[in-house]
């Protein structure tokens, strides 16, 4: 049987699983496969690490759900996607960090994702730039009543997914001080124009998704303001552990 090339996973060793969660981060991968297991009184099994991608697998309502990596950005997002697809995987939620625009969004608090303004390159090769990044109406309910039945604060809207962490989202601790033309006030921009954060995946997931017929959703914890500030150790913790209740929440609600 055939094992795709990154996450170097075949069709037996997914047991049929259809929902995937996408961490970037590859050590919080455990973590939310072991608070699935918990959740629901199942167990978890780590299934392959290979480069930024690492595989768990759990279950719920006897239903099996991956837990794996992406990475950080679109490029290595969009292989995760695909080769997940290609396995079989239909439903897709990423599982993040980001951080907020809007004043009104604190630390600790989720941002639920109903579209993206693309400001990545990897979804552009799967759908013109005209292409919405857009949500899944059932996986956005579904993460809506995950914050709920946890109590988790959350905001409902659109996100902005950058392939840079430092120019990309205007921020004002990179090496370089200066910032290209493109970028400089558009934090204020999106600001004014309702978009409630930065991170660097949703675009890619949401147009890959939604393109090729899948579902595809998005929850972020909220670590720090925008583009300034530094992100501490305690605001890292509760925007994961936030991020994380309501994706697992969520999952009863597919």
């Amino acid at each position: 049987m055939p094992r795709v090339y990154h996450l170097d996973l075949d069709k037996r060793a997914i047991q049929g699983a259809k929902i995937a969660l996408l961490p970037g981060d590859p050590g919080r991968v455990g973590a939310i496969a072991d608070a699935i297991a918990v959740t629901y009184g199942s167990s978890s099994l780590e299934l392959a690490s290979k480069r930024e991608f690492v595989t768990f697998i759990s279950e719920f309502n006897n239903n099996k759900v991956l837990v794996t990596s992406t990475g950080i950005g679109g490029p290595s997002a969009s292989i995760a996607v695909d080769e997940l697809a290609q396995l079989g995987v239909k439903t897709f939620i990423r599982v993040g960090t980001t951080g907020a625009i809007q004043d009104y969004i604190k630390k600790g608090d989720c941002v639920i994702t109903t579209g993206s303004v693309r400001f990545d390159g990897a979804s552009t090769h799967y759908a013109p730039v005209e292409y919405p990044a857009v949500a899944d109406h059932a996986v956005t309910g579904a993460l809506i009543e995950g914050a709920k039945k946890t109590g988790v604060r959350y905001h409902v809207g659109v996100s902005a997914s950058s392939d840079t962490f430092y120019p990309g989202e205007e921020r004002k601790d990179s090496y370089r001080e200066y910032t290209l033309r493109r970028f400089r006030g558009l934090t204020e921009e999106l600001k004014a124009l309702h978009v409630l954060n930065f991170e660097m995946e949703s675009a890619t997931v949401l147009t890959l998704t939604a393109s090729m017929g899948l579902k595809g959703g998005a929850v972020t914890g909220v670590v720090n303001r925008g583009s300034t500030g530094k992100i501490t150790d305690q605001a890292l913790k509760l925007g994961e552990e936030s991020a994380i209740r309501v994706a697992v929440a969520a999952l009863a609600f597919l």
